[in-house]
């Protein structure tokens, strides 16, 4: 699961103001919301937090999210820069919370991005086809469609005889294969540039099997196709939002069981493979890690989110002990975090994903877990005692 929409928080100056909230709007409108974040603002005023900071996050957060039911929010701002970090949460958080520090709250920010996917949704006709873009890994509307017209206008096939019948009907082929090729190249153009995770595909039936096969090999992996959808009047709006929303979970537990099963596999084999904080930790500061691996009950008020690890200035910079980051050459600036947030922070600096785990699913040590990118005879396995030798030229080298 991709978290780099939390990149910009990386080698961005400090202290930052973060803010987990309920954001659901009921009887009461704007008041509830208004109410609950009067109680946030005075625990960052309490933490120091500087009053241009406080300003630019309460501008935004009493704004209307356009979201029906419950559903929370993360920000996380700072004095240079003001809002870094504006996602929805699927489910409002538990205990509401704002803190200000020299690190941001990583955790529940991270718990969205579990939740989000970033995906393009294509609905197509013989004519061209609507490209819309979800916003904040879908929790929030819709942006607007760009339409995409193929241009060529001989679109329905006449029901008389004869060979002028046969002309119209090529003629009518050759528009619609013309005006997938139009679109297709498009969505080649745009999927280059934005990298969904998916691409889902709906609308007239032939004009999506046109699609289909003007589509390179690559998107086409991105493909699912989704009942309902439309580009014209008449469509029960209801029951396509359904399958989008199932179309979308599915992906989710996909996209879950995949690194599940990789680790599986890895840990089976003895490589690529680690479990425990010790031993994550370890391969964090390496640089190794590929996808992190994180219990479902990893959170700060559980014991596994009350222990801390020693951290430097930069995101690699990990350890378990003060002595552990010396070794490191890290003798300057060295403080402490959660574990939590210094993980998720690790993981930032070397590009690699993040995946919630339920706890009945695998077995991960202390919560934690690492599917790796490479392994070498100091990779440490669970318990043993890493070894750093030549770790700077590996990192270096990798492609």
């Amino acid at each position: 699961m991709k978290i780099d929409w939390l990149k910009p928080l990386l080698g961005t100056p400090g202290p930052f103001a973060t803010v987990y909230i309920d954001v659901t709007r009921s009887g009461e409108g704007d008041r509830e919301v208004e109410n609950r974040w009067k109680g946030l603002r005075r625990s960052l005023e309490k933490d120091g937090a500087d009053a241009a900071v406080i300003a630019s996050i309460e501008d935004e957060v009493v704004r209307p999210t356009r979201i029906g039911g419950p559903h929370g929010r993360v920000m996380i701002a700072n004095l240079r820069d003001g809002i870094l970090v504006d996602r929805i949460i699927k489910d409002p958080p538990a205990v509401q919370k704002a803190t200000y520090g020299p690190v941001p709250e990583l955790l529940q920010a991270a718990r969205a991005a579990d939740e989000s996917v970033d995906y393009l949704r294509v609905v197509v006709d013989r004519q061209g086809a609507d490209l819309t873009w979800s916003e904040a890994g879908g929790h929030l509307p819709y942006s607007q469609p760009e339409a995409i017209e193929g241009g060529h206008d001989v679109i329905n096939k006449v029901a008389t005889g004869g060979m002028s019948h046969k002309r119209l009907e090529s003629r009518a082929e050759d528009s619609w294969e013309r005006n997938a090729e139009i679109v297709a190249a498009e969505i080649e153009r745009q999927v280059a540039a934005h990298r969904p995770e998916l691409i889902l595909l709906t609308g007239d039936v032939r004009a999506v099997a046109l699609l289909r096969a003007e589509l390179g090999k690559k998107t086409l992996e991105l493909v699912v196709d989704v009942a309902g959808g439309a580009r014209g009047p008449g469509v029960n709006v209801g029951a396509f939002e359904a399958n989008i929303s199932q179309a979308l979970a599915q992906f989710r537990a996909r996209r879950r069981d995949e690194v599940l099963e990789m680790f599986r596999a890895e840990r089976g084999r003895n490589i690529g493979g680690v479990s425990g904080l010790e031993s994550v930790v370890a391969v964090l500061a390496r640089g190794q890690v590929r996808e992190l691996l994180l219990s479902d009950e990893y959170g700060p008020d559980t014991e596994l989110g009350a222990q801390e690890v020693w951290v430097g200035s930069e995101p690699l910079q990990v350890a378990l002990t003060q002595a552990g980051l010396a070794e490191l050459a890290v003798t300057d600036g060295a403080y402490q975090l959660p574990a939590t947030v210094a993980l998720v922070r690790a993981a930032l600096g070397q590009d690699a994903g993040l995946t919630f785990v339920p706890t009945d699913a695998v077995s991960l040590g202390d919560g934690v877990g690492a599917v790796l990118r490479w392994h070498d005879d100091g990779t440490p396995g669970d318990g043993l005692a890493p070894s750093l030798s030549s770790d700077s030229t590996r990192i270096n080298n990798l492609a």
